[in-house]
């Protein structure tokens, strides 16, 4: 049973054709930044590598690559199509190219769907990722002279610079951690051996945090010493006062920046998922009406176009048959390029002689 049958004149093929060339292009326009926004969006993400404890989230970038590379060989194929569909003669060739399109146009824009979905999905890998990413950046924040470490304060303070943030949670994350290296301690001073002292791991703790966690526009000159000791500072008070620190941790602002790059690249996506199967449709129409006026004729005359010949199940089922005899005569062929075999020589008779024979 066909479905989704509709009536096609040339004058409304041509149209066709010309309209769908015109989507064909925008869809590659699409598909380009698409793939610029994977680029720049894995760019983003490796810039806080350092912060991160995994990979997992650069697999929305790295697929948003793939289906932008893939919307440039789509799309000039369907333009391609749009051509030579305008010359009843010339549309043929493409008559055992157009199944296989139709299934690999089928998976990329099932990609992008993905894609979209994956954009709104990451947020629990993320910030699974950043937490246990930014506590061992923390934690490592000390070690200057350590190979491989040695850049880690400076990417901290910039974090907490830029994103306006103080710690993993909040600033108290700095209060549970020696951030302050041992060289720049004296050990002959009784307030650091008492600190170490009081502490079980032998940890040199402090109530203070970094300058990178000082908020610029607070009126008071930072404290970012004794930050709980109210005695320690004029007319201060450690519950009620409004500090003038950064109170958002470095993990709800990093979240909170990269889901909203990822929800502004998933609508993005979600349009070219759109424009492409509109494509699609409109190609699928095109091809079932001018294959119709194929060996008619009067090429002119009105023909009919439809989405699917038969049932969803049975248009599924005969795709998968005939990319399956596509590849199988590819192996064949191939089959006998690589198979040859040179001719049979006749082994000689070791006694050519009948007189010999007993």
């Amino acid at each position: 049973m066909v479905l989704f049958k509709m009536q096609f004149p040339l004058e409304k093929r041509v149209k066709l054709a010309q309209a769908l060339w015109l989507l064909s292009w925008l869809a590659t326009i699409a598909g380009a930044l698409t793939f610029s926004v994977g680029i720049f969006l894995k760019t983003e993400l490796r810039k806080r590598s350092e912060v991160m404890d995994n990979t997992e989230i650069h697999a929305v970038p790295n697929t948003l690559i793939l289906v932008g590379l893939a919307s440039l060989g789509v799309n000039f194929f369907a333009g391609r199509i749009c051509q030579d569909s305008l010359d009843v003669a010339r549309f043929p060739r493409w008559k055992g190219f157009v199944t296989p399109y139709f299934v690999g146009s089928g998976f990329f824009c099932f990609l992008l769907l993905v894609a979209v979905f994956m954009s709104y999905a990451m947020k629990g890998n993320l910030e699974e990722s950043l937490k246990i990413g930014l506590k061992n950046g923390i934690r490592f924040y000390k070690d200057t002279d350590t190979p491989g470490r040695c850049f880690q304060k400076q990417t901290i303070d910039l974090l907490q610079i830029e994103f306006k943030c103080c710690g993993n949670s909040n600033f108290k994350d700095w209060f549970e951690v020696q951030w302050i290296s041992n060289r720049y301690l004296d050990f002959s001073s009784k307030e650091v051996k008492d600190r170490i002292k009081s502490n079980v791991d032998g940890r040199y703790l402090v109530d203070g945090v970094p300058f990178s966690c000082c908020n610029p526009t607070s009126p008071r000159p930072c404290i970012q010493q004794q930050i709980s000791n109210n005695s320690a500072h004029y007319n201060y008070d450690y519950q009620t006062e409004e500090l003038n620190l950064f109170t958002r941790g470095c993990r709800a602002a990093l979240v909170s920046y990269y889901m909203g790059l990822m929800n502004t690249i998933g609508v993005g996506v979600l349009l070219v998922f759109l424009l492409q199967v509109l494509v699609l449709v409109s190609l699928r129409y095109l091809q079932t009406a001018t294959e119709g006026a194929v060996g008619q004729e009067n090429a002119a005359c009105e023909t009919e176009g439809y989405l699917l010949e038969k049932g969803v199940k049975e248009t599924l089922k005969s795709s998968f048959e005939s990319l399956a005899q596509v590849f199988r005569v590819n192996q064949v062929e191939a089959g006998g390029e690589g198979g040859r075999c040179c001719p049979l020589t006749p082994t000689p008779d070791r006694n050519p002689n009948p007189r010999h024979q007993r």
